[in-house]
Order: structure tokens, then C-alpha cells, then sequence
């Protein structure tokens, strides 16, 4: 090899395999801790195991679903959050299992971003973890990959993979769902993750100054309530699941209550929410007088304060409330079944929104 040709390395290419290592090695107490039966909690092999009948399964249905957190990791980038929006990632995951009456077992995880910022990862990473032990479920796996030129400087997306089970015979699909049955929420956290590209869009065009107290809440700061992240619904909803009796669940992400509560609906079962029936956080209240938002934009956008929807026949709402509640949940009774078409109407005292008509009537407001 000619002494004047410069020798190539990955590393020169902007690609450190010791980061990599240094970053697997610095998680492995992070991943062994979200340790349960079924799963070894070891990581570096070629994939991960799990054992079903470990977990206590007999005759399981595995249920599967991937999610990311969207642009709200944006948010997270560009104020230096990094410490929770990894629970994002797996709520976005677990709350869509557990609508199907499935136990999260394990998830997978993806990191992707131009270089490697030894720290960043890390507190992703430990988010995601943080996430698992929440939602019950082991980490097992993942991928993190350092890709130069793909991402701007300090970026990253992140992408979520959770399989989980129900037994044979117990799954949610909301079948059993009919006119008469009684619609319950759960408050959400704040935004969750869905509807950032139009926070982001509110926040520059208005000159938010994130670092500064939340109008609505002094005790905050703006940014804070912002990136709070998203609720994980698993643990409190998981034993009243398998008591049979929840009939049907709808977790509000994008499209909001207007597009969610019809997808666990069969045929011939319209959904009616009175918006009056629960106070509207200060969050959502500020972000429709920043942005002139129409109610029925409101309804089809964000979860309007509420992130998990629940239908119960009328004999068992008190216990299901009360079994919630004391599980930290805050329960509001918002509506009910009603018969008509499969679909979903919002009442508020600013007017009705059905799902079929939303779009068309908000753009011709």
C-alpha cells in the first residue's frame, strides 16, 4: 500500500463501532431491569426470546403493533428532553395492545441518527426502559443505528415494536358493543403524541417562549407541559380486562375522538361523547385559543384531554370506575351507544361534530 494513499475507517466515514459498544454496554443494566417471566433480559445476541408459557399463557393470541413518536421528538431535540420521550415510544405501543385485551410481553426499539451523542442515547434509551417497566413488558431488543448524512446534526427518530397476548377466546373486538352501553374516559397526560406538527407550527409561528411559565399553569414551564409524555393505560386496565368487564376500548391518537371510537365499534353502533362531561385542560384550552381551532378540528386532531375510551355495560360502570380510580386513574362518564351508523358524534355547547362530517364541515366553516 502506497505510503501517500490516506487508510480509510468506518470511524473516518462518521461511523464509531466503540460508541455502538460503549452505548450497549451502558444500557445492559437498563435492559435487565425490565426483566419479567418469559424474558431473560439479555441483550447483545442476534435476537431476543420469549417463553409464553413462562408468562403463565395456556393457549395465547399473540397480538403485534409498531408506533414512533413523530414529531414531537423534534420538540425533544431542540429543548435538550430527552429523559422521557422514550416512554412515548412504548406508549404508543402498550395502549394500542391493550385495546385489543392484550398483555404487553416484550418490545423492540429502533434508534436511528447521523452520529452518535454519548449521553443522548443513553437517556433515550433509559426512557424507553422506564416505559417497559411501566407497561410491564421486557426490553429485549433493539437497533441503533448511526447513519452519517441521513440526519441533521443532533437528531434522531425513534421506532417502537411490542407483541403481546391475550388467551384464546378473551381478545377485545368489540362484538359485544351495543346500544345502551356506557362510554367511560380516562384523563390523558397532556398532548401524548399526536397533533405535534401543529404544536411545533403554533409554537413558531405564536413566538412561544418555551422556557418561560405555561400561561396556564405557573407551576410549569411551557415546554414542560408540552413534552410530558404520554400515558401508559396498561397496568390499571389489564385486571379489570380480565374481569370481564370492559366490552370495548379505543385508544385516542391521531384522528382523535372523532376517527378512534369508531374503529372498536361494529355495525349499526354510533358513538355519542358530551364534551361538557369533563373539563377542558388548560393545555388543550390553550392551544385552541392560540390557533383559532374549531371545535370539531379539536375533536379530530387531539385526544381533547381524554386518552383512552371505554365502553361498559350500565350495571358496571360504579365498579369499573371505582376499580380505575383506585388504580390512579381519573374517570369521566362522557357518553354512550347509541344506535344509528357505525360512527361517532361530539356534543359541546360550541355545537355537534359526527366523524363522517367532520372534515368537510370544518373546511367549510
Amino acid at each position: 500500500m502506497s505510503s501517500n494513499t490516506p487508510s480509510y475507517t468506518y470511524e473516518k466515514a462518521g461511523v464509531s463501532i466503540d460508541a455502538g459498544n460503549r452505548l450497549v454496554k451502558a444500557i445492559g443494566p437498563l435492559v435487565k431491569a425490565t426483566m419479567r417471566p418469559g424474558a431473560d433480559g439479555e441483550i447483545g445476541g442476534f435476537g431476543g426470546f420469549f417463553d409464553p408459557r413462562a408468562a403463565g399463557y395456556k393457549d395465547p393470541l399473540l397480538v403485534a403493533g409498531n408506533d414512533g413518536v413523530g414529531t414531537k421528538v423534534k420538540l425533544a431535540i431542540e429543548n435538550d428532553r430527552h429523559d422521557a420521550i422514550g416512554q412515548d415510544l412504548v406508549a404508543m405501543c402498550v395502549n394500542d395492545l391493550i385495546v385489543q385485551g392484550a398483555e404487553p410481553l416484550f418490545f423492540l426499539d429502533y434508534f436511528a441518527t447521523g452520529k452518535l451523542v454519548e449521553g443522548v442515547a443513553e437517556r433515550v434509551i433509559a426512557s424507553i426502559a422506564e416505559g417497559c417497566k411501566l407497561a410491564g413488558c421486557a426490553l429485549i431488543g433493539g437497533e441503533t443505528a448511526e447513519m452519517p448524512g441521513m440526519y441533521a446534526e443532533g437528531d434522531y427518530d425513534l421506532a417502537g415494536f411490542c407483541v403481546g397476548a391475550v388467551e384464546r377466546g378473551e381478545q377485545l373486538t368489540g362484538e359485544k358493543v351495543a346500544p345502551g352501553h356506557v362510554l367511560l374516559g380516562l384523563a390523558s397526560s397532556g398532548v401524548h403524541s399526536n397533533g405535534y406538527s401543529l404544536v411545533r407550527r403554533l409554537a413558531e409561528d405564536k413566538f412561544w417562549q418555551l422556557g418561560e411559565p405555561a400561561p396556564f399553569d405557573d407551576s410549569k414551564l411551557l415546554i414542560d407541559t408540552l413534552i410530558e409524555p404520554t400515558r401508559i393505560y396498561v397496568k390499571s386496565l389489564l385486571p379489570v380486562i380480565r374481569s370481564g368487564q370492559i366490552d370495548a376500548l379505543a385508544h385516542i391518537t391521531g384522528g382523535g375522538l372523532l376517527e378512534n371510537v369508531p374503529r372498536v365499534l361494529p355495525d349499526a353502533a354510533h358513538a355519542v361523547i358530551h364534551a361538557t362531561s369533563w373539563a377542558q385542560p388548560g393545555l388543550m384550552a390553550f392551544l385552541q385559543e392560540q390557533g383559532n381551532i374549531v371545535p370539531g378540528e379539536m375533536a379530530r386532531t387531539f385526544n381533547c384531554g381524554i386518552g383512552m375510551v371505554l365502553a361498559v355495560k350500565p350495571d358496571q360502570v360504579e365498579g369499573v370506575a371505582q376499580a380505575l380510580e383506585e388504580a390512579g386513574e381519573s374517570v369521566f362518564r362522557i357518553g354512550e351507544i347509541v344506535e344509528g351508523a357505525k360512527g361517532c358524534t361530539v356534543r359541546g355547547s360550541a355545537g355537534t361534530w359526527t366523524s363522517a362530517e367532520a372534515w368537510e364541515a370544518v373546511h367549510n366553516a
